[in-house]
Formats: C-alpha cells, structure tokens, sequence
C-alpha cells in the first residue's frame, strides 16, 4: 500500500462509509450540513474600499494610521475632470455642474468639521496651463462600504453630466471612482464565475465518461462543496480579518471546483478500476478508497499547509487568500471523500452506461496509448529527458526581463472610466496631481519639511493639506511630476523619503498611492523570500511522508520548480507579444509558485503513489513506472486539462491581475501533466532504478 501508515489508515477508515446501510446516512447527513450552511451562513463583512492592504509596520500604512487622528481624516477626494473638444472649458458650466455633484453625494460627504473645512459648495475649479481641462474635487467619507461608495461615484457622475454644454465632458475619477470600478468588476462575479466553472467542468466530464448522467454526480458533489466553502468564507469574514472581497472569493472558488474535482476523477477511475475486479460495488469502493485515499489526502494536504502558509506573509490579501483557500481545499477534500464514494455506491453500475466495467473484463489502459508512452520513454529516457529538459529551458527563458508591478491604470483588461479620467489628468496636468504624495510629520518641523520636500528633482508642489493638520502634528500634499505606479514615480518617493527623514525632530512619514504601492512591492519581496523556501518545505516533507524516499522528494519538488519557471517564462513572452499585457502584479510571482508547486504536485504524487503500489508487488523501477503511468495516465491527464481549464475561467473577470494568474497557472498545470509527469519524471526514474526508491526499499513490504 502506497504511503505512511497514517494515511493508508485514513483510506480504510473512509471505505467503513460506503457499506449498503451507512452510505444513506453519509449522504443525508451532507445534504442537512449543505443546508445549514445555505441558511445560517450570512453575509459576508462589507469592506470598506480603504481598508488596509499592507502591514501596519510600512511606511505607507503608519500614514494613514496618523491621518486618522487628524480633522480632515475620514475624507478622501473624488475628481471630476472636464475636458472641452476644442477651446477653452466653459468654467460657469464647470462650477454649475460641480455644484450639482456636490448635492447629488451630500449623503455621502463628510461634514465640513470632520473634513477639516472641505467645503459643502463647488470648489473653484483647477484650469490646465492649455485652458483644455479643468477638475473639481469632491470630497467623500473615506470610510464608505463598497456599496455605498459604488452609489456615491454613481450618483456623482450622474449629476456632473447633467446640463452640460455640447463639447464638454466630465469624467469621475480618483481612489472612490477607481473602488466602484473595480467592484463594478465583481458584481454578479460569483453567479460568473460559478456558471462559467461549472459548465467547463461539465463539458469536460461528458467527454470524460462518454456517459449520459455519470458526469452529474461529481459535479452536484463538487458544485455543493464549492457552495458551502463560499458560505463558510463569507461566516469566516465576519468574524476574523480575513477578506472576502471578489478576488479572494473567486480564486478560492476555482481552487475548490478545481482540486475536487481533481479528486473526484481519481476516485472514479480507481472505483472502475475494482469493479473490473470485484463483483459487490461496496467492496469495489472500499478497495478504491483505500488505494486512492492516500495519495489525495497527501496532495490536499500538501495544498492545505502551504495555503496556511501565506499566513506568514505581510501582504493581508496573501494572508486572506491563504486562509480562504485553505478551508476551501479542506471543504472540497470532506466533500471528494465523504459524499462522493456514498453518492457514487448508491446508484450501482448502471451510472456508467453505456461502458459499464464488468468483473471479469481487461482494463484497456494496461494496454492503451500511456502503456506505449512509457515504453518508448523509458526505452530511450537519456534521449527523451534531455529533449523534455530543453523544452523547459526553452520555455523558461521567455522570462528573460520579466517585470512586476502594475499601474492603477493597468490592472484593467477593459478601460474603465476612472483610468479614463487619470489619462485626461495626466496629459493636462502635472502626473500626479490626482495622486499626490501624502506627509505627515511634527507640526513644529513643517515650514523644514516643506522646504526639504521642495528641493527633491521631480517633487511640483508642495501645500497643506485638508484641514492642515491638528494638534501637534501637520498633514502636507506634494504633487510629483512622475505618472502614478510608474518606476520615476516609486524613485521620486523613495527621495522624498530621504529628505523628510533627514529633517530633525519632524518624524516625517510619506505616504499616498505611490507609496503605498512601493510599500507593497516591498512587501511582497519579502514575503517571496521567506515563503519560496517554506512551500518548498512543506511539499517536500509530504513527499517524505508519503514515499518514504529522499530521492524521490528531491526528484519531484525539483521538477514542480522547473515547471514554475517554464509556466512564468512561456507567460510573460504570451503577456508581451501576443497579449499586450501590462507587468505583473506584485502578487502575482507568489500565488503563481503556490497553485503551481502544491497542485502541480499532486500528479506526480498520484503516478508515484502508483508506482510504488507496483514496486511493493515485486515490479523494478522502471517497470512500476511504466504500469502507473499506464493506468493514471488517462484520469491524470483529464485532471490536468480539466485545472488547467478551470483557472483559464479568471478570465471571465477584467482584471490583469487574474487572468495573468489564470494563464500562469493553467498553461503550468498542462505543462506539468503532458511533460514533465508524462515525460521527465518516468525517465528520470527509469535512469535511477531502485536508487529513486533510496532509503526505503517497497517490495520489502
């Protein structure tokens, strides 16, 4: 029996819920906890469109923890931009048409106390040096919920293009309009992204099975679970930090239809594989779960710590999404070995119709295409590893230039209007007026911090800023010349910095967007270098666990990591000439190395757990590996596709961010199930012999 003794008894203890009796119970039991979770979950915890996404210990976050304590914290600024066809803007109409904007989100404005003077009417508008532009500053509560501020940036654009003059226009844009746009992305994602999903997974099973109703079971199972995982997110949200806005919601979805579905596959083809053998589908159940139970307990497992795992990263969306999917994966793990074996017992054979397996019949994968594959492989395995080695080279040095981190205005696939309206900022004003760099430093320092904020290269103006400041502390405003997100921009704050910090006696801190988002990056960096070698870690003990084998553990993590770094190289040369991507996402490098190397995993641990099954019958290396491949190679390759499938739906959502992750991730899943599980690893094992089982030998068991 393949793996530890733990979970080889895992296996055995699952197959005591299949009996003719217990199988209803298993079955009635999950549909009344499905049905508690549907009623009794709740909502989630709204999120407010400024909520903390760095550690308080960054420069960045201490900002905005200090502008709390000042008058005008609790406002952030909405821009209306108003740009003329030709000529000069109309500036009565622009004021007439700020006015109306301001009545229109009065509900959602601060007060003028608690703004530290904002005013309740138009503020006069800013005119570009070309007359062209003008802009208006709305101030908002920076504390609004999504949705409220969705209805404010609505409400807002509405009445600021009422009654204007023909030629002129007005565009809404700034942090509240960019936080309705990007939730505009996840309206009615979750019913998106569940339809989309579903239907892959469907499609994708009919052909599987080439069965009229086989195919509906383990996507009510599956599909069930991925409903209750959401359900007990949105329970999780509300009572821990742990975020479940879209994108968390959304990968986590496709985590959970994904991997179940993974196991659901593996679960069928050994279930068919005993009922060739065994004549009571009981028995024929008890016999797969035990075969099978290990290796997906093992690959969860392996998928479940390193998810935890993101918990030691700085970034809370890592954190959240570590936490979300972990429970997520656990979720679809209960619902692939519990309900599933049940689901499956109680309808007989006749669920495979029209090729139901009869007792007696041969299984044609002991002869099929994967039978040949390994042959040819391991009859050649110098030849045929050393190609498979070139193609991932190849493949990898696509990266060659990689670069991470995107612009607000880039992390869109379809241009929304608070992109348009930044461009029309930047092309008429300095670049960063929309976005200035916030400081907050000792109000006895501040004509000193002025002056050493003036005499940084690329810093426009610097002013005071909402109400000024309170008490002993001072809030200043400086406008870089740099485009937001840009690499001129992340230098100009990092000088800024320098000079404030130099300032005696201010304790001068520099903040805003740009920061913000030089502090991520920095964040991020961090957290791949303390989090790469801790999933490897992770992976390789699991390995060890399983197998029994160092020289296995080393093998197979070192072929997951070449797959990675193919997956990235490959993507990025697709993302720069083939899709006109933008960079990636500071986050991106990291999600990808998790789903990559704790799913990609998973297919070497179900071939090796295979193997050794053969290995501890008497089979040689070469040989185990032949017959493993021979019979996962077709329910392995369906998995693969089928992820690879599933990750492809990101796309559905217009971010960048997700559908690079989705590219990354599926083109790396199907690069790891065709070639590296396939190809590389049986002749990797066919080179080594017996030494890939070192120090464990399996036939002596």
């Amino acid at each position: 029996m393949a793996g530890g003794h733990g979970f080889s008894g895992a296996g055995r203890a699952l197959g005591r819920l299949v009996g003719p009796r217990v199988k209803w119970l298993v079955v009635v039991v999950a549909v009344l906890v499905s049905a508690a979770a549907f009623a009794f979950a709740g909502e989630p915890k709204a999120v407010s469109t400024t909520a903390a996404s760095l550690p308080a210990s960054a420069e960045a976050a201490q900002v905005t923890a200090l502008r709390e304590k000042l008058p005008s914290s609790g406002v952030t600024p909405a821009i209306v931009v108003y740009r003329a066809a030709s000529g000069a803007v109309d500036t009565q109409a622009v004021e007439a048409s700020g006015d109306r904007g301001i009545a229109a989100v009065k509900q959602w404005a601060p007060s003028a106390a608690a703004a530290g003077g904002a005013p309740t009417t138009a503020i006069p508008p800013q005119v570009s040096q070309d007359k062209s532009t003008a802009l208006v500053i709305v101030p908002l509560k920076a504390d609004l919920p999504d949705g409220a501020n969705s209805e404010a940036v609505t409400a807002l654009r509405a009445a600021v293009r009422d009654g204007l003059p023909q030629g002129l226009t007005a565009t809404v844009t700034g942090g509240p309009a960019f936080g309705a746009d990007i939730g505009a992305v996840f309206d009615g994602a979750d019913i998106k992204l569940l339809g989309a999903t579903a239907g892959v997974v469907a499609i994708l099973l009919l052909i599987t099975y080439r069965s009229p109703w086989l195919w509906l079971v383990p996507l009510s199972v599956v599909g069930t679970g991925d409903q209750v995982a959401s359900k007990a997110l949105a329970a999780l949200s509300r009572f821990t930090e742990v975020s479940a806005d879209g994108a968390v919601t959304g990968i986590t979805s496709v985590l959970v239809f994904g991997a179940g579905t993974n196991y659901a596959l593996l679960i069928i083809a050994r279930y068919r594989e005993e009922l060739r053998r065994t004549e009571d589908r009981h028995e024929a159940m008890r016999a797969a779960l035990g075969s099978a139970a290990p290796a997906i307990l093992a690959s969860g497992g392996t998928v479940v710590l390193a998810l935890l795992s993101l918990g030691f990263a700085d970034d809370p969306f890592a954190q959240s999404l570590g936490y979300a999917g972990a429970m997520g994966i656990a979720i679809a793990l209960a619902y692939a070995l519990l309900v599933l074996p049940a689901a499956m017992v109680l309808f007989g054979r006749r669920l495979f119709w029209p090729f139901v397996p009869r007792v007696g019949t041969s299984d044609p994968s002991h002869a099929g295409v994967w039978r040949r594959v390994g042959d040819v492989v391991t009859g050649r395995p110098v030849v045929v590893g050393l190609a498979a080695v070139a193609v991932l080279v190849t493949l990898a040095l696509g990266g060659l230039g990689l670069s991470v981190g995107q612009s607000p205005n880039e992390q869109f696939l379809e241009k929304p209007e608070a992109v348009v309206g930044q461009e029309q900022l930047a092309a008429a004003f300095p670049a960063g007026t929309s976005e200035p760099a916030t400081i907050i430093a000792k109000a006895s320092a501040a004509e000193a911090v002025t002056t050493a904020a003036q005499g940084v290269e690329g810093v426009q103006e610097v002013r005071k800023a909402g109400g000024g400041g309170g008490g002993d502390l001072v809030e200043l405003s400086a406008v870089l010349a740099a485009a937001p997100g840009t690499t001129q921009a992340f230098d100009q704050v990092r000088a800024l910095r320098t000079a404030v910090h130099d300032v005696p006696g201010a304790n001068a801190l520099v903040g805003g967007s740009d920061a913000e988002a030089l502090d991520a990056r920095t964040t991020t960096e961090r957290d791949r270098l303390v989090l790469f070698p801790l999933i490897l870690g992770i992976v390789v003990l699991v390995l060890l666990l399983l197998l029994r084998s160092v020289v296995a553990a080393v093998v197979l993590v070192t072929t997951v990591v070449a797959t990675y770094v193919a997956s990235m190289g490959a993507s990025w040369f697709a993302f720069q000439h083939l899709l006109d991507y933008p960079p990636l996402d500071v986050s991106t490098p990291l999600l990808a190395f998790l789903f990559l190397v704790a799913l990609g995993v998973d297919y070497n641990i179900f071939l090796t757990t295979r193997a050794r099954e053969e290995a501890a019958g008497g089979a040689h290396a070469r040989e185990a590996i032949v017959s493993a491949l021979a019979v996962t190679g077709g329910v392995i390759t369906s998995a693969g596709i089928l992820l690879a499938a599933v990750f492809a739906v990101l796309g559905v959502l217009p971010l960048v961010q997700l559908a690079q992750i989705g590219v990354i991730v599926g083109f790396g899943v199907l690069l790891d199930t065709l070639l590296v599980r396939s190809v590389l690893v049986p002749a990797v094992v066919s080179l080594l012999g017996e030494r890939f089982w070192w120090p464990s030998h399996p036939a002596d068991r």
